[in-house]
């Protein structure tokens, strides 16, 4: 490899901020790994303190509510005078092979199990359907029960769930019985961690060929899978009094598993690199965490700062979903950082690389660097062209929210949902639940509220309107309209626009009637109209934050800008292969899925701030190693060269490590799973395998020494966190070791 780019004189300014993070975690990495038994003793100790905390903190109480929007206001108007339609509400389905429901035998069996439906905590309406309105398919074959509960959702536990399956079922065998809804979801959400188990097989097959040895990938895999279990374990202890959402903790495995695993990776990397420049254990350790070390925390930061983000959305379990994945990543940074010097100690000798060439500078990186560079323009146009092509079909995207419809066959959801199809219609597993506040004793409601069913019978794309029912104190009625569509469907969504907006302000002018419609299908509506609304605001608080944190850790302007507009670029492809797979179907049959699924409105925010978070992640380590070859007096391309070589391995091993652990998702049975694990897994690997290794290395190879720029005003303003663990000496020369021969190490403990 011949470059005759000339050395550059490092101009760097001292850094006393920077200086001070990578001395701490240098003299940290030291201490545990030269006392590693007192160490583990600790870290042993803080793991059972957590364990006794988490087992004596509540469960977690899921928050649906939305605030400010109509569905919202229902509930609300529900709660206060008709409480049986404001609780947690779930669907009985009843049917029979031959003859009739309504026949002796099965109808004392259902009404039998509906008896003790009743008694359960919470229960408030189980009415049969034998009685007047109940719900009887037209062939008898088939009878419907809503289960009501005065509970409000966020206090249902899987108990009551459970409890309820098991009092529906007692109507067997004189009749099959299937369920549908919120209780039956939250008693059947648990399944074996299949998708945890393959993603920490593929990381340890990924593991040992990057390490070609077993205690390297035993240490890096112990480090991470002790920050997941901290974080696991934290959202157990803290899930009740921050209110955070049950999915929360699925969300918090994928991501922390991740980027535990990217973490230590990273950090062991380089401490195997130092030891084979001859480093002694504590020296390298010590070297490790002031550079890698002070890496993962700037690339922990970016993706706490970008998954907290979700809080400027307005819909409360959005934001703290994002709360417990941010959790999540604080816990795997904090592990790397002080598991993994406590791991290299306990396994010595073992950790030092047998072949050092294993560990230095990788010669294909390095040629691959030369040929990125060599024409950065047509790397980068390359580069952009496959990520349009991506991004295509996000064009296409229609949000919503996937139903039981999408669960797979075998499921009891997906069973009674085909079967409250076939009997009554699609539209009747996502009824509008119509609230109306009406004055009491009011002569003339009857007949309003008459007008007003009147007209919303009559809209296009309603298929009944049962007559209205008054709350017992007589100061609210309820409609039920149900839709000749399903729930997911977009005419289901342009119908309740027209109700909302032209309908009932038309059937309710000049009375004192006022109506909110709620009910789970507007409800999720709204969600997607609220999303849309802060979505701006989202974007710019997380692009903006993470855009200063890399200005902060890079002294340079370019860099950071350039480097969001890409992670656009990825973040924009991602949304596309969802889209492709989920809503028009190609490949959905390789995961199990099916095709023309909406995709749930709070996806795309969450995608955005993981995948940002996470793309900022896979710069960090690569422009880390660029600036610091450029600080030791490399010319522009060649210190990308020869950062490529340094990382480029580990960066390529690191993403598809993650894109393994999260496309292993993919195998669960519930349809969000699949949509995160297939969009976070893909993004991961177009924004390694594209975007750091051909678009990256080209952008700052143009820009030259502009790149590293920072004007001199905001240079004094901002805080210096500095990534390449530098120090000054006394008389000002700056300290050479390393790997390379040409890094600094921080001051001695």
């Amino acid at each position: 490899m011949s470059i005759s780019s000339p050395k550059r004189p490092s101009s760097r300014r001292p850094d006393p901020a920077g200086k001070g993070l990578s001395e701490l975690l240098a003299r940290l990495a030291r201490s545990l790994s030269l006392h590693w038994k007192r160490s583990l003793a600790a870290a042993v100790g803080v793991l059972v303190l957590l364990v006794l905390a988490a087992g004596a903190g509540d469960d977690a109480k899921d928050d649906y509510s939305v605030p400010g929007a109509e569905s919202q206001q229902a509930i609300d108007l529900f709660q206060v005078h008709s409480p049986a339609f404001g609780g947690a509400d779930s669907t009985l389905v009843f049917t029979v092979d031959k003859g009739k429901v309504s026949d002796p035998a099965p109808r004392a069996a259902i009404e039998g199990a509906l008896a003790k439906v009743s008694k359960l905590d919470g229960v408030k309406l189980a009415t049969s359907p034998f009685d007047a309105g109940g719900q009887v398919s037209k062939d008898q074959r088939l009878a419907s029960v809503d289960v009501r509960y005065s509970t409000d959702p966020a206090q249902i536990e899987k108990e009551d769930g459970e409890a309820l399956i098991k009092a529906g079922e007692t109507a067997e065998p004189q009749v099959r019985v299937e369920e549908r809804g919120y209780l039956i979801d939250l008693a059947s959400e648990q399944e074996a961690p299949v998708g945890e188990l393959i993603g920490v097989f593929i990381a340890i097959v990924l593991l040992t060929m990057l390490f070609r040895s077993g205690a390297a990938m035993g240490a890096t895999l112990i480090g991470a899978l002790i920050g997941v279990m901290t974080g696991q374990l934290l959202l157990a202890w803290l899930s009740a009094p921050l209110g955070l959402p049950t999915f929360a903790a699925q969300i918090a495995v994928m991501l922390g598993l991740g980027a535990g695993i990217d973490y230590s990776l990273l950090i062991i990397g380089r401490y195997r690199e130092q030891r084979a420049a001859g480093d002694d254990m504590q020296h390298a350790a010590a070297r490790a965490a002031a550079t890698a070390g002070t890496t993962v925390v700037a690339a922990g930061l970016i993706v706490m700062v970008a998954i907290a983000g979700l809080l400027t959305i307005g819909v409360p379990y959005i934001g703290k979903m994002g709360i417990g994945a941010a959790i999540a990543v604080g816990a795997v940074v904090v592990s790397a950082l002080t598991i993994l010097p406590i791991m290299i100690g306990a396994f010595g000798r073992k950790l030092v690389p047998k072949h050092p060439e294993h560990v230095q500078t990788s010669p294909a990186f390095a040629r691959w660097g030369e040929i990125v560079t060599r024409r950065p323009w047509a790397s980068i146009a390359a580069g952009v062209v496959v990520l349009l092509i991506f991004a295509f079909p996000v064009t296409q995207m229609r949000l919503g929210q996937p139903d039981d419809g999408n669960q797979p066959e075998s499921r009891t959801q997906r069973v009674a949902y085909d079967q409250l199809t076939e009997a009554f219609g699609p539209g009747s597993n996502g009824p509008f639940l119509l609230a109306v506040d009406t004055p009491k004793g009011a002569s003339e409601t009857k007949r309003q509220l008459g007008a007003l069913r009147q007209a919303v019978a009559g809209t296009p794309g309603i298929a009944t309107v049962p007559p209205a029912s008054v709350s017992e104190d007589g100061e609210m009625a309820t409609l039920f309209a149900i839709p000749t569509t399903a729930p997911q469907d977009a005419r289901t969504s342009d119908l309740l626009a027209r109700l909302r907006d032209d309908v009932i302000p038309k059937a309710t002018a000049g009375t004192p009637l006022k109506v909110y419609v709620g009910g789970n299908t507007a409800g999720f509506e709204d969600i997607t109209d609220k999303v849309a609304g802060r979505l701006p605001l989202f974007i710019s608080v997380v692009i903006g934050l993470s855009v200063l944190l890399l200005v902060m850790a890079f002294r340079s302007l370019w860099i950071p800008l350039v480097s969001a507009l890409f992670n656009l670029l990825s973040v924009a492809a991602a949304y596309g292969v969802v889209v492709a797979v989920f809503q028009e179907g190609i490949g959905a049959s390789l995961i199990g899925s099916e095709s023309g699924i909406p995709i749930i409105s709070f996806l795309p925010v969450m995608l955005f701030a993981i995948l940002f978070g996470l793309s900022m992640d896979y710069n960090v380590f690569l422009l880390s190693r660029i600036h610091e070859a450029y600080n030791e007096g490399d010319g522009p391309r060649e210190s990308v060269i020869h950062g490529m070589g340094r990382i480029g391995k580990v960066v390529v091993f690191a993403g598809l490590i993650m894109a393994g652990v999260f496309l292993s998702f993919v195998t669960g049975t519930d349809p969000i799973g699949k949509m995160f694990g297939l969009g976070l897994g893909v993004a991961i690997l177009i924004d390694v395998l594209i975007v750091r290794m051909v678009v990256a290395p080209a952008v700052v190879t143009l820009l030259g020494d502009r790149a590293w720029w920072l004007p001199e005003w905001l240079d004094r303003a901002l805080p210096n966190i500095s990534l390449e663990g530098r120090r000054e000496t006394d008389d000002g020369e700056a300290q050479r070791g390393g790997a390379l021969g040409r890094e600094t190490i921080p001051a001695e403990a």
